[in-house]
């Protein structure tokens, strides 16, 4: 069963003011190397990732005020691990998350990991050496994320975690190809703002069993702490490269999470989920589809106001009746900027709109990134 880990962190956000979120909704291309998934061409990648970490750097526009930044599942090269690091905490504001996955390693070089950043995350890897002493299970592939948080004093904190649960690309029969599932996530509490978050990998929202089921082990803890401290999970984060992220296993998952037909669920109630995937210019080697990545979304209580509405680039819906409010991007390449509701309760205001889109921007190849419609 996954444990959750609580973590406190320094994190100075604005009081009574909502805050921020971009999605690097970036192409990834993927091939199989041995076992493990490595990305096609690793410089391409990386100089496509290095102009988003540019531009939030710059600050340019409000871009400023970013709290949170996401990048797709498996999208940033082993080899600039210690590049992404650097920039982060030498480039960007304090104050500043930033979500992403990295190519798959071994266990052994995750071990590594987790042993070079143990100061943050020695209960990790306290679980993973019981797994180790189970068996021969060093070469096994790992899918895993990084949580870098630049703290309000300027410090850098690296949490790793790993998925607890295949991609499609790794279900096969032989046991080599199997992926190691990960024995815990973050629950991260930021103060003083008083403003908690979780970061998961794409299928970890789904992954459940007979016996026990991520989900609900995320929402029994936020229970706990709604019910003793009056707190609550404010943001849940799940970084994909899914090929159906509008599988209807989402919409079930997410009609329990809000909704409430089993139990009541006020630890939950008020958190915004937000879904970051790979564009539709994505390739997995041995997964065949057609325009089916894509589909980023932010997702809230259907107790929000938030009506149908349509444009080019997104819109907003119910998930095909779920009880949710979802905004719903399309599945291009592009980098969505928005800001997380802060509003729990339905605004008398008829005018009031929990979410609101800041800007979308797309890549060009005279001008980087700059907004669909114009200029940045």
């Amino acid at each position: 069963m996954v444990k959750i880990i609580e973590k406190n962190v320094e994190l100075d956000f604005p009081l009574g003011h909502h805050l921020h979120c971009l999605i690097a909704q970036l192409p990834n291309r993927l091939k199989r190397v041995d076992h493990l998934f490595k990305l096609v061409d690793a410089e391409e990648q990386w100089t496509t990732v290095k102009g988003v970490l540019d531009m939030v750097a710059a600050g340019e526009g409000n871009l400023k005020r970013l709290h949170f930044l996401m990048f797709p599942e498996s999208s940033i090269p082993l080899a600039r691990f210690d590049e992404m690091l650097y920039t982060v905490e030498n480039r960007f504001r304090s104050n500043t998350v930033t979500i992403f996955g990295l190519e798959q390693i071994t266990l052994e070089q995750y071990r590594g990991m987790l042993a070079r950043f143990k100061e943050d995350n020695a209960e990790a890897l306290q679980f993973l050496e019981q797994d180790v002493d189970s068996g021969d299970i060093l070469m096994t592939p790992v899918n895993w994320c990084c949580v870098a948080v630049k703290e309000a004093t300027g410090r850098l904190r690296v949490f790793l975690e790993a998925k607890t649960h295949p991609f499609r690309g790794e279900e096969f029969l032989d046991k080599d190809h199997d992926l190691y599932r990960g024995r815990h996530f973050y629950f991260f509490r930021g103060g003083p703002a008083c403003f908690n978050f979780m970061a998961i990998i794409c299928l970890d929202y789904l992954y459940r069993d007979l016996y026990s089921s991520n989900i609900k082990q995320i929402i029994d803890h936020s229970n706990r702490l709604f019910f003793t401290m009056r707190q609550s999970l404010d943001a849940l984060f799940v970084i994909q490269c899914n090929p159906k992220p509008e599988h209807r296993a989402y919409r079930e998952v997410l009609s329990g999470f809000y909704g409430e037909y089993l139990e009541d669920t006020p630890g939950v109630r008020d958190t915004v989920t937000v879904f970051g995937n790979c564009s539709d210019e994505s390739e997995i080697e041995g997964v065949r589809c057609q325009s089916c990545y894509g589909v980023s979304m932010v997702t809230i209580s259907g107790r929000h106001k938030m009506p149908p509405y349509q444009e080019k680039e997104f819109a907003s819906d119910d998930f095909d009746g779920a009880p949710i409010c979802r905004l719903r991007f399309g599945t291009g390449t592009r980098l969505f900027y928005f800001n997380l509701p802060l509003n729990h309760e339905l605004d008398p205001r008829s005018s009031r709109v929990p979410l609101k889109v800041h800007s979308v921007l797309r890549w060009s190849d005279d001008a980087g990134w700059v907004k669909v419609g114009g200029a940045v």
